[in-house]
């Protein structure tokens, strides 16, 4: 057991348990667990933290993000440019919706979709997906230029909170996904997720297509399956998202913090902040010049909470062998994926804590 996790769920959880266990009592003896007023409760709130319209609550991220693209009926098999450099989920989605994931590769300093390339695929392409990573939004004007009016889905598992020349994660493309899973800054006690959408049509599209394509009972009207949010889910997200706002800042206060601690190190790249993005920090990720590998073992040894996110990027992974990329196809992306180590990070996160963080990470560096 590492004595600095990677992330700490039991802190977050000391600070809402007995307002989540009065919920779920409530919910317990209604006996509605699907659905129901606090799932529809939290729906009007998170789309307005977004700054939409309209929210759905689904399964998972990865339904969202599949929800989100039939709610749009793209052309069968059509293109959707995306970023190399992101969780599986993202292009896994595409190909669950019957679309084909168009790989593009990512700016070297903040390590987000790179618009000059994604320019280039887009023609033919019939939606662009970018990802907004670790807790900052992509170059989201540019990804609509570039668009020239196709969709632009966004993924925001990564960026509840985050914001863009003051506009929230969520409120740039046509419709956006994101996910709750236990770890984002917005995280459920399981899996659950969102899309939300200025749009009432794609919002009526995506709760017809995740609840089996059914407004009656019995009643199918199109081809769907089964992605509803629990209403146990419901109330802790509502509890959680009353104080995200305040995590979220205390999660930037941590960062500045690393930034000070770990500003000069030689052969430790921190993160970068695109100008005109609000962070939110969900992942603090440095790029190790030097053996990675061993820096994360030295770390994870003396009981520090380290972890790699993506070591080997999408287009290289074996169940995307189809797609027809190979080593050397986005350069940025791989040689990300051999230098990145994410630090502990979460609201909760002490000062003490992350000076023995940065001293021990100091260490194994200069033994490099």
């Amino acid at each position: 057991m590492n004595d600095i996790p990677l992330v700490d769920l039991h802190a977050s959880h000391a600070e809402i348990a007995d307002e989540v266990r009065a919920g779920f009592d409530a919910v317990l003896a209604s006996g509605a667990y699907i659905k129901g007023p606090e799932v529809a409760a939290f729906e009007r709130e998170f789309a307005g933290f977004c700054g939409v319209g309209h929210a759905v609550g689904t399964a998972n991220g990865t339904d969202a993000l599949e929800l989100a693209l039939r709610a749009l009926e793209l052309e069968p098999g059509g293109g959707v440019v995306l970023p190399a450099n992101t969780f599986v989920a993202t292009a896994e989605a595409v190909v669950r919706a019957g679309l084909t994931p168009v790989l593009v590769d990512v700016d070297e300093e903040h390590l987000l979709i790179d618009v000059e390339q994604a320019a280039e695929r887009v023609r033919g392409a019939v939606a662009v997906m970018p990802v907004h990573l670790n807790g900052q939004l992509a170059p989201m004007e540019r990804v609509l230029e570039v668009a020239d009016g196709l969709p632009v889905v966004e993924d925001g598992a990564q960026s509840q909170g985050a914001a863009r020349h003051g506009r929230a994660s969520g409120s740039w493309g046509r419709i956006s996904a994101t996910s709750f899973y236990p770890g984002k800054n917005l995280g459920a006690y399981g899996d659950a997720g969102a899309v939300v959408t200025d749009e009432v049509e794609l919002a009526e599209a995506v709760r017809l297509i995740g609840d089996h394509g059914s407004a009656r009972k019995y009643v199918h009207e199109r081809f769907g399956f089964n992605s509803r949010m629990d209403t146990l889910q419901a109330v802790v997200l509502r509890s959680k998202l009353r104080r995200l706002p305040a995590w979220n800042e205390a999660r930037r206060t941590a960062a500045e913090r690393y930034d000070k601690l770990l500003g000069g190190l030689e052969g430790v790249a921190l993160p970068r902040t695109l100008p005109g993005n609000e962070h939110v920090w969900h992942l603090y990720a440095v790029r190790i010049e030097r053996d990675r590998d061993g820096v994360l073992a030295e770390l994870q040894q003396a009981g520090i909470g380290v972890g790699v996110h993506y070591p080997v990027p999408v287009h290289l992974q074996p169940a995307f062998r189809q797609l027809g990329y190979r080593e050397g196809a986005f350069p940025v992306t791989e040689r990300a994926a051999g230098q990145l180590l994410t630090l502990p990070m979460f609201p909760q996160l002490t000062e003490g804590q992350q000076v023995r963080v940065a001293e021990t990470l100091a260490a194994a560096v200069r033994r490099r």
